[in-house]
């Protein structure tokens, strides 16, 4: 009888599979890793080189997102600063002859052209009542614009405070009540100046949206709207 042959113990080892594409570049960057400990590069440096490519990448697109943010509120921007200046025409212009501020003759405002513009006054300081962020340009130009219709606001207040005061203080109240109406128009004029050059940055060429061209304290440029010089 032939004799048993022996069992072998040997268990053939499984085949390493070879790791292919992102699971290479794992196995790098493990590598990669392990390496840097050695000789002591520091490991943030080599995760941050194994991206690079793909941060760049992400970094531009986030960019290019911001620029089409910051040109969509410039031109949202823009067309709000046209309607306020349409609507708040009424009290610059009557407000201007009811406290001229610079000492002359004035016209005094009835009570419903006091109420008008009682009702003006609060429909676009709710408009601006929302704080959108944006870029540092569009930010200055909207908290500017927002600032001068609260200080035309506060122009209104004064001259409205002075009819309930005796006869003697008045003068002094309603002058007062003048030189807060132009703080508020030279206020417009910074954010016009700065909403025009971002129109002018953004490719959307020139955009005057100043109060008055008659008491602004930067007057209008020049230049034809839209263009680019």
């Amino acid at each position: 009888m032939p004799p048993k042959t022996a069992k072998s113990s040997y268990t053939p080892t499984r085949p390493i599979p070879t790791p292919k594409g992102s699971g290479i570049r794992k196995l790098w960057l493990v590598i990669g890793i392990v390496l840097a400990f050695a000789i002591g590069v520091p490991v943030g440096m080599v995760v941050a080189n194994a991206g690079t490519g793909d941060s760049d990448r992400a970094v531009a697109e986030m960019e290019r997102a911001e620029a089409r943010r910051d040109a969509a509120q410039i031109t949202e921007l823009t067309s709000l600063a046209r309607e306020t200046k349409q609507a708040l025409a009424p009290v610059v212009d009557g407000l201007g002859k009811a406290a001229p501020g610079d000492g002359t003759a004035r016209q005094p405002a009835t009570d419903a052209q006091l109420a008008d513009w009682k009702k003006i006054m609060e429909q676009e300081r709710q408009r601006y009542a929302e704080t959108v962020s944006g870029s540092t340009g569009t930010n200055v130009a909207r908290n500017a614009l927002r600032t001068a219709v609260n200080l035309l606001s506060t122009a209104l207040d004064t001259y409205t405070t002075a009819a309930v005061l005796p006869e003697e203080r008045r003068p002094m109240v309603i002058e007062l009540a003048g030189r807060q109406r132009l703080l508020a128009i030279d206020t417009w004029s910074v954010a016009a100046t700065q909403l025009d050059q971002l129109n002018v940055d953004s490719g959307n060429g020139h955009q005057h949206v100043y109060m008055t061209d008659a008491e602004s304290a930067v007057m209008d440029d020049g230049v034809p709207e839209g263009s680019q010089g």
